[in-house]
Formats: structure tokens, C-alpha cells, sequence
């Protein structure tokens, strides 16, 4: 994990008179709170927009650069306070591995609904006119062939520590592709953006809430339909010898996670926490900031902060 510190921004100023008229809790312990940051935009932004909110508070916070599997032990044991983005389909199994374990709960529930699957640009249903069957898409693979892949389709996966399953629900379905892992996500963008100059056809991990659904409209492949236990259970989904023969949940959850100690060690904090909740196009918004405007994470959490003190503002009340 690599540890680092920030210093009050300027959005602590907007704070400053929440400090002295914050309700009566217990005094929030001086020891940092440790917020983890991963590797997608939102979540960066997202941990730096509730730490400054901690920071104007008084509390003081750091951030630390954890895996994202691996943070629901390290939360458990301690060592991390919460995690603002935790995804059903992404993270849910590691999530209640850590819970059944015990010292880490959920504190908070978004308003966002999720999802994350095999996902295209409107322009490739040009080569593969039978989308968004996956059953059609498959029957199309050739025409996601690259000579890395030979004569298999190329499907662009997520960060392998994403552990999103694809290779085994091309096993588990017989799909005649190829799952190649970009190693971030700014890769995965990269690379649609270089498909959308020749319009070449690409089929790659996407999921919403998220600011590529503006910038280049498209649609979610359609497996067989989630049920619980597909991935985990053969006699669930249509193959009975095989798991994750299905696709992600369609509506998953985005939840916050805190560590068991957190409301004693912070009360005041962990109050705050309990009331953040974000929209869909609130998380797209913070995404955009950097994946599109170019912004660093911790400037586009103060400058998202400045344009929407009606959401985080009555959360200090």
C-alpha cells in the first residue's frame, strides 16, 4: 500500500463555519482517517471529495493506494477507515467474504444503480448488425480478430485485479474469443478512442455509472440473465456443468463500507459518512472531470464540492 498526504484544500474554507456549528459528537480522534484510492476516476475523486469534507471538519486524512479485492481485509483489520465505492458485480463477493469474517460493515447505500459487463460503441453494430445478443455477437467474432488474438475475437477486459470472470464466462458460454486485460482504466479509453477514428469495431469492459456513457453512446452486450449462484453454483444458468454461464446484475448496488471501529474513533466523521449518498450522473460528473477534462483527482473533488454544496452541505447539519 502506498501512503500519502494532503494537505486542506480550499474547500475547507467553505467548511470552516460548519466546524463550530457541527452537532454535539464526541471529539473525532486526531489519528488521520485512512482513505484507499484505487484505480478508476470516480472512486479517486470521489474518496478525495468526502476526505476534504472530513479535512474541513477538523479530521485529518490520508490517502492510500490499496487494491481493490484487497481492501475489504484491510478495512477489517483497520487499517483503512471505509471505501466509498463498493460494486456488487466487481466487489461484492470479496465484500461479504470480509463481513462474515467480522470489523467491517456497511455504512452507507448510493443512490446509483449499477452496472458492469461487456459493453460496445453504437458503431460497431455496422460489423455485427445481431447486437446486443451475445448469441449474435459471438457469431460475429471475427470481426474483433487482431493478430493478438488470431482467429478469435479481442474482447478488452478491465484491470485483472478487477477480477471480472470474463475468460470464464467465455469458457463457460464457448465464446470464440479472447479476453486481453488493459492494465487501467484510462487504457480501456484510450483504446475506444483510437476504435472511434476508423469506427473499427470493439467490444470492451464498460460499466455506469461512468462518463463514457456520454461521450460515446452504447450498449451493454445481453447474456444470459444474472441469477443469483451463476457464479458459483453450475446447476444455475442454462449450462449445468459450467459457472458464470450468465452476464453481471443489471441494476447492482454501490454501497460504502466503514470499519467496525470508525463510529467510535470518528463519530463525527462516520455520521457524515453515513449520509453520503450519490446519483448516477453525480458519480458520471466526477469521472468526467478527470477522465475527460484533465483535472487531478483531488482538484476536480475540490471543484465538484464548489458546484454542489446542495448535496454534501445538509449531510454537516
Amino acid at each position: 500500500m502506498t501512503r500519502t498526504s494532503r494537505p486542506v484544500r480550499a474547500v475547507a474554507f467553505a467548511l470552516a463555519p460548519f466546524a463550530f456549528a457541527f452537532p454535539a459528537f464526541a471529539q473525532d480522534s486526531g489519528d488521520p482517517i485512512v482513505i484507499p484510492i484505487h484505480n478508476w476516476s470516480s472512486q479517486i475523486v470521489m474518496s478525495h471529495a468526502i476526505g476534504q469534507i472530513f479535512e474541513g471538519m477538523g479530521n485529518s486524512v490520508e490517502y492510500v493506494s490499496t487494491d481493490s479485492q484487497a481492501v475489504y481485509e484491510a478495512i477489517r483489520l483497520g487499517d483503512a477507515a471505509l471505501e466509498v465505492e463498493v460494486w456488487e458485480g466487481a466487489f461484492g463477493a470479496s465484500f461479504d467474504a470480509a463481513k462474515e469474517k467480522g470489523g467491517i460493515h456497511e455504512a452507507g447505500n448510493h443512490n446509483a444503480v449499477t452496472r458492469e459487463d461487456w459493453w460496445y460503441p453504437l458503431w460497431t453494430k455496422e460489423a455485427c448488425p445481431g447486437l446486443p445478443d451475445w448469441e449474435a455477437l459471438n457469431a460475429c467474432a471475427s470481426a474483433f480478430a487482431t493478430p493478438e488474438t488470431g482467429d478469435k475475437g479481442r474482447f478488452l477486459g478491465g484491470p485483472v485485479d478487477w477480477l471480472k470472470h470474463d475468460a470464464e464466462k467465455v469458457e463457460a458460454l464457448d465464446m470464440n474469443f479472447t479476453v486481453v486485460n488493459a492494465g487501467s482504466a484510462a487504457a480501456l479509453w484510450a483504446e475506444l478512442a483510437a476504435a472511434e477514428r476508423d469506427k473499427t469495431p470493439i467490444v470492451l469492459f464498460n460499466w455506469t455509472p461512468n462518463f463514457a456513457e456520454a461521450v460515446w453512446p452504447g450498449e451493454f452486450v445481453e447474456f444470459p440473465k444474472w441469477e443469483a449462484g451463476c457464479d458459483s453454483d453450475p446447476a444455475v444458468g442454462p449450462h449445468p456443468d459450467k459457472v458464470y454461464d450468465c452476464g453481471n446484475p443489471a441494476d447492482g448496488y454501490l454501497k460504502i463500507a466503514a470499519w467496525d471501529g470508525m463510529p467510535e474513533k470518528w463519530p463525527g466523521a462516520y455520521a457524515v459518512l453515513q449520509k453520503v449518498s450519490f446519483t448516477n450522473p453525480q458519480i458520471a460528473e466526477m469521472a468526467k472531470l478527470v477522465d475527460v477534462d484533465g483535472m487531478e483527482p483531488e482538484d476536480a473533488a475540490t471543484a465538484w464540492l464548489a458546484a454542489n454544496e446542495a448535496t454534501w452541505k445538509p449531510w454537516l447539519e
